[in-house]
């Protein structure tokens, strides 16, 4: 008997590697080295879509979540934002996570001036736990269509978003394909401003004359929907430029300037089997969507703010 013992493995080591093989692969890291981009940002410009993980010693994954990332650290995003000529960034909590906000709340106390926070919450969220989050500095609580997979809530009852409104805050809702049509009408009867992931997450194939496309502009025309001019590569198969993307970014520049907001979507989770942006190019895209200096101003500058209130310095001065 214990020669047979003596030939297995180790029963923990068994386990480990057993455990392993049913976790996800590790999503693609982002470019390690972003480069200063041509574009210079106005100041006090803002990135509104950001994910952060780790370490991943103290903040595991949730074993629902559809991915793992290495460690995407505070730290190393404002050295981004620094790069970038930015002033701050909004910290998105997604699926990693699930609705678990301990790494967000200690995201925004250990780094108050350069990030707010929009979170995923408990179904069974209470009124003191939200007005904690409120004081941390997050602005807006997240949901998904149910075409997204994992541990993500979804927007099955108003209860979450009528006790986040007594504090101010937006829906964040991170649609999937074109069923924007299909919530389009449950979003707009909410009390709360609503802000749209991802350009929509409308395909880009389809154009902007598509009715998933028409839908979001009569929905911005409400003057409470916000949409994020983020994540190019969730809407379209392309690499870099994502050139099917650039007709829909410039008819929303047209459209409403005054409701779009930007976003880097940093680390760029998901893209096995792709190619990997580098940042500093993903913002010079802003070049070929905005044409003008004011316009870029207001998206980069003064929407982020009446969203997510003041960054920085603006904080501490009151």
């Amino acid at each position: 008997m214990e020669r047979r013992g003596a030939a297995f493995p180790h029963h923990d080591q068994l386990i480990a590697e057993m455990t392993e093989a049913t976790l996800p692969p590790l999503t693609p890291p982002p470019d390690p080295h972003p480069r200063k981009p041509q574009l210079v940002a106005p100041a006090g410009a803002i990135d509104c879509h950001v994910h952060l993980f780790g370490p991943a010693s103290r903040y595991p994954f949730h074993p629902d979540s559809k991915y793992r990332s290495a460690d995407a650290l505070p730290e190393t995003n404002i050295a981004l934002q620094d790069t970038l000529g930015l002033s701050g960034a909004v910290v998105v909590s997604g699926a990693g996570y699930g609705p678990n906000t301990a790494h967000l709340e200690e995201v925004l106390t250990r780094f108050p001036h350069r990030f707010r926070g929009v979170a995923l919450l408990p179904d069974d969220v209470d009124r003191a736990t939200v007005a904690r989050l409120d004081a941390l500095g997050v602005r807006g609580a997240r949901f998904v269509s149910p075409g997204h997979r994992g541990a993500l809530p979804r927007l099955s009852s108003p209860r979450i978003p009528e006790l986040v409104a007594e504090f101010g805050w937006h829906v964040q809702f991170y649609p999937h394909g074109t069923d924007l049509l299909e919530h389009a009408d449950a979003l707009l009867r909410l009390p709360n401003r609503i802000v749209l992931d991802h350009f929509a997450c409308i395909p880009a194939a389809g154009g902007v004359d598509q009715p998933a496309f028409r839908r979001l502009l009569d929905m911005l025309d409400t003057g409470k929907v916000w949409v994020k001019i983020s994540g190019p590569m969730r809407c379209t198969t392309q690499d870099y430029p994502y050139s099917e993307v650039t007709p829909l970014a410039r008819a929303l520049v047209r459209h409403a300037p005054e409701r779009l907001l930007w976003g880097s979507d940093w680390p760029h989770t998901n893209m096995h089997g792709r190619s990997m942006p580098n940042d500093g190019d993903l913002f010079d895209l802003l070049a070929a969507w905005v044409d003008d200096a004011a316009v870029l101003e207001r998206i980069l500058v003064h929407n982020p703010r009446e969203v997510y209130g003041p960054f920085g310095k603006e904080t501490a001065q009151g």
